[in-house]
């Protein structure tokens, strides 16, 4: 494990909140992205009928280095600041870019009449290793961030016994371990948890008006805490008993990624207002994963400068220079 290892950003910028938002602010895709001129949109059959969205940006007037297939956090979606910012930076670098739209999120919620949970590891999965298919037989690196990597760390799990195409490491930036205490976190800080009710009660309207016969949520979006929604959302349509059987569906424990034998990277904050850091303290990891631990860097965040990139951008160029080693060290 590394502690207090590189990332230090000016006196300006160690405000956790500065950090926080920041990757998401849109003055950090200001300026031409030649990742999104591009791309093209690509609908996946993630099998049993259901579609996801992604948007691949091949490389034009050269041969690509490798692929990148990035997954963005909860009502996020492939145009995050975070995705965009991370994408074009790789494709300038000559990476073919893959970016995957989890259900429901960005402009997808018309293609599967059920809504998206986050226990939905196989469609994401099928819809990774069809992404990295793209590749030409290069090496492919998968990166997630916050509920995004969530899913990373499971596809980490899940590949090291079923295997994705020419897949080198993938790496987790923020990663939930458990949504529930997550949850919370959102649901304890004022401008969290007026920021993720805005983007949910926005998105299950688009889902309502496009499936008016299955969904009425109206006495729904008028809750005032993620937690008091979900429990509702559970109870009417899901398929679990209440809020904590469905977040103890893709809760990652002490032991859950223990056995991971591809290249692992976790990038996490001693200061992130959304993911607990004593969570992380309670990992075994397996020898090919590295966890960083830094004092700053808020949630998505680790900022050098508004438009400068991110410290984890700069390590996803050393492993992808490398060839992603998969040489993790531990305490």
């Amino acid at each position: 494990m590394e502690e207090n290892s590189a990332f230090l950003p000016p006196v300006g910028l160690r405000w956790v909140y500065t950090q926080t938002i920041l990757a998401s602010s849109g003055i950090r895709t200001l300026g031409a992205n030649p990742m999104c001129d591009a791309s093209s949109e690509m609908i996946l059959d993630a099998g049993d009928g259901v579609r996801l969205q992604g948007f691949f940006s091949p490389q034009v007037h050269r041969e690509a280095k490798g692929l990148v297939i990035l997954l963005h956090g909860w009502e996020g979606s492939s145009s995050s600041t975070y995705i965009l910012h991370t994408g074009r930076l790789l494709y300038n670098l000559g990476y073919a870019v893959f970016r995957l739209n989890l259900r429901d999120h960005g402009e997808s919620h018309h293609l599967n009449e059920g809504m998206f949970y986050g226990t939905l590891l196989d469609e994401v999965f099928v819809s990774i290793q069809k992404a990295a298919l793209l590749s030409g037989g290069r090496g492919v690196f998968v990166a997630g961030f916050s509920l995004g990597g969530n899913f990373a760390l499971r596809v980490a799990r899940r590949a090291s016994v079923e295997p994705i195409n020419n897949l080198g490491g993938i790496m987790a930036i923020s990663p939930a371990l458990d949504p529930s205490r997550a949850t919370d976190a959102i649901d304890g800080n004022p401008l969290l948890r007026w920021y993720f009710l805005k983007k949910w009660r926005r998105s299950l309207d688009t889902k309502q008006r496009l499936y008016p016969g299955l969904y009425d949520f109206s006495g729904i979006v008028s809750l005032d805490t993620t937690r008091a929604m979900t429990d509702v959302l559970v109870a009417r349509y899901g398929i679990y008993r209440d809020s904590e059987e469905y977040f103890k569906g893709y809760t990652l424990g002490p032991d859950s990624l223990k056995d991971v034998r591809v290249p692992l990277t976790i990038v996490i904050s001693r200061d992130d207002p959304v993911i607990p850091i004593d969570d992380f303290y309670r990992l075994r990891l397996s020898e090919t994963t590295d966890l960083v631990v830094h004092d700053y860097g808020g949630h998505n965040g680790f900022i050098y400068g508004v438009f400068s990139p991110t410290w984890y951008e700069r390590r996803m160029m050393e492993l992808l220079d490398g060839g992603v080693p998969g040489h993790g060290t531990k305490t």
